[in-house]
């Protein structure tokens, strides 16, 4: 495979490093981009492509993929990354790999460099967390390393910018000679090393880091490391720094936040405060929204009156998106805190945390990293699973991702907490909605431990099992950071979700507005917001929607809903979040002038099963509700992913099979339970 660059091919430039070494950050300062980046690995599961911005006068592509520890892979995640680095499917072999190094963490992180080296490939060093070793008290020689590697290094801050402009003039003249080379290079691929020949490398690495790093104050040669006695057992990624000394905050705050007991403590509370949040920070902004859309849906109403194409626009479409969107505050406040405690390393020390608890169930803390995902959406929580080496935990990780409470189902949860507490009531909503989610935690737990013991009969798996994670130093999160991908994220959402969301909306407009849309009402003695809502009730009763639901109805009698909560249902499949407006335009029936989120409260309080005097939304069907949506998979697009990721069927038909028989088993219990203790 040559190495040379022709005066028409775009050059490749290719950013490798382990996880956590600043790769992504110095992927998004080169080509503008705004990925994610976190303090674990996980977060990248698939390559980044993208041109060079214009303004540093570079005419190439730059590549960002998953990190990796070598290039010998482990996981899926690792094998992508490795063979994209030899042969990209579209654009080849890189011209120049651009390698990120912790320059607090070299003894580890120069076994890739030279890995890379030794296969032929054009590297050039970036020097990232300089800031980290500058705490630690000590420095490093770029031209030293430059000089024993051969290979050019640079020190960088991807975070401000410094030293970019080297790392440019260095990628320049690397396009430049290798535009000059009349001959060409083949690269080839390192074989697994012996435990001999390991030790031997990183005993001469740790001769290289005993040359280049130095005391900020002063500069003698620091002692070479007795790598046979700490290297025994082969342990060599998981041994402490060798000179440099440990982050000491870092270390005295971890022995409160990984305890057994007060670390425990610490994360629920955590939890706590981020979901009370949810509810207490997000109610002015959600007001805002409100009102917005209301007026919206109002304007729409008096421009173009009491028509068929009127009703279409004000209630299928704007009350139908509104009684949706209305919650994006609230998803938003939840990207923003789960970017700052990432950002700030809490949430490594969540997956140290669990990883015992969840070997116990056959999984361990890499489950942790897509688990956390889970909580905004399952499809990359699903692809997050790629870093999970054992085949076996990475399926039953993939099973229970769509027990996690996604942001999909946030905006049904608030609307159904909110019926069930006063919206003055904030701590007590967030303490609900604290005890939901860990409920669906809990509840992935034990469903994982039951699979966990058939797994043999969809799955026969004997891969060892290992967790290995480098818990990053605090650090204060960076706001800006975190706000663009709060802003990011919230994007992806509205995007995602909104089109589905409106589609869905009309189709359930036309479902109840015909095929009577126009029913005639005897006016007599009554106002004209009586007639309308009259005329909507008569018009609901004998729509498309009215005569499916006859056919679901008696399936939704026994958790206590009628054929209206049935079809709403039915439309969550598509959507979770589009059960909120099916609400709002079946129960809805006419506008009284309040909001659209306490129009429907409203409506929901009111609603009766029909010719009857029954209330259908009670504090034991509503909690029934809330049961059935923690464990029912109403996501064809969660299916439609786990069965790229697990090849086959078997197991998304299983979870669909699954899930949905305990969501309604469990809902029965709780609706028929709660209303034996008296509880309606």
């Amino acid at each position: 495979m040559q190495q040379r660059i022709t005066k028409n091919k775009v050059p490749l430039i290719a950013i490798a490093g382990q996880p956590n070494s600043g790769k992504t950050t110095l992927f998004n300062h080169l080509s503008g981009k705004k990925f994610k980046t976190v303090n674990y690995p996980g977060s990248t599961v698939e390559y980044s492509i993208s041109k060079i911005l214009t303004k540093f006068s570079i005419n190439a592509n730059i590549l960002d993929s998953p990190g990796i520890i070598s290039l010998i892979p482990s996981s899926p995640d690792e094998e992508l990354s490795v063979n994209t680095l030899y042969a990209h499917p579209d654009y080849g072999k890189p011209d120049i790999v651009v390698v990120t190094v912790d320059s607090s963490q070299i003894s580890r992180h120069l076994y890739l460099v030279r890995q890379l080296i030794n296969s032929r490939f054009n590297v050039i060093i970036v020097l990232t967390m300089l800031d980290l070793l500058h705490k630690k008290g000590y420095d490093i020689s770029e031209s030293k390393l430059s000089e024993i590697l051969k290979c050019d290094v640079i020190k960088i801050n991807s975070k401000s910018g410094e030293g970019i402009d080297e790392l440019l003039s260095s990628v320049n003249r690397n396009i430049h000679n290798l535009e000059n080379e009349n001959g060409s290079v083949e690269v080839v691929k390192n074989p697994p090393e012996d435990k001999e020949n390991l030790l031997k490398s990183y005993s001469e690495i740790g001769h290289i880091e005993a040359d280049v790093i130095f005391p900020m104050k002063e500069t003698p040669q620091l002692k070479e490391p007795d790598i046979q006695k700490i290297n025994e057992s082969l342990v060599v990624l998981n041994n402490p720094r060798l000179f440099q000394k440990p982050d000491e905050f870092t270390l005295k705050l971890d022995k409160i936040v990984l305890h057994k007991f007060w670390g425990l403590i610490i994360f629920f509370l955590t939890m706590l405060i981020m979901f009370t949040s949810i509810f207490y920070v997000a109610a002015p902004l959600m007001d805002l929204v409100n009102e917005a859309f209301s007026f919206l849906s109002d304007s729409a109403d008096s421009i173009l009156g009491d028509t068929w194409y009127g009703n279409l626009i004000s209630q299928g479409a704007i009350s139908g998106v509104g009684s949706v969107l209305v919650f994006l505050p609230q998803i938003l406040i939840l990207f923003l805190i789960l970017g700052l405690l990432e950002d700030s390393g809490f949430l490594a020390r969540g997956a140290m945390l669990i990883d015992k608890p969840l070997s116990k169930i056959g999984l361990n803390g890499k489950s942790f990293v897509p688990m956390l995902s889970g909580f905004a959406c399952a499809i990359p929580a699903i692809m997050a699973s790629r870093t999970i080496t054992n085949k076996r935990e990475r399926f039953l990780t993939i099973f229970i991702i769509p027990l996690m409470s996604c942001s999909a189902r946030l905006p049904v949860y608030a609307i159904l907490i909110a019926f069930l507490i006063p919206q003055d009531k904030a701590f007590t909503g967030g303490l609900i909605l604290t005890v939901i989610y860990i409920f669906s935690i809990a509840s992935s737990v034990i469903i994982a431990s039951v699979i966990n013991k058939f797994s043999d009969v969809f799955l026969r798996s004997n891969d060892n099992s290992s967790f290995i994670l480098e818990l990053p130093a605090y650090r204060m999160p960076k706001i800006k950071r975190a706000v663009t991908n709060m802003f990011s994220n919230a994007k992806q959402y509205i995007f995602k979700a909104g089109p589905v969301i409106l589609y869905l909306s009309l189709i359930i407009w036309i479902l109840t507005y015909l095929p009577n849309y126009n029913p005639v009402v005897d006016g007599t003695g009554k106002s004209e917001q009586e007639i309308v809502s009259l005329k909507n009730s008569e018009r609901i009763a004998t729509s498309y929607a009215s005569h499916l639901g006859n056919l679901i109805e008696p399936v939704m009698k026994p958790i206590g809903m009628d054929w209206r909560v049935g079809v709403s249902l039915i439309a969550t499949f598509a959507a979770r979040e589009v059960f909120v407006s099916s609400l709002t335009l079946i129960f809805k029936v006419t506008d009284t002038g309040e909001d659209i989120q306490n129009s429907l409260l409203s409506a929901m309080r009111n609603a009766t099963f029909e010719n009857t005097e029954v209330k259908i939304f009670t504090t034991a069907t509503t909690a029934g509700l809330i049961v059935f949506f923690i464990f029912a998979l109403q996501c064809l697009s969660t299916v439609a992913i786990s069965r790229k990721e697990t090849g086959s069927w078997r197991i998304p038909v299983l979870q669909i099979v699954v899930f949905t028989s305990i969501a309604y088993i469990l809902a029965f219990v709780t609706v028929n339970g709660l209303r034996f203790f008296g509880i309606n």
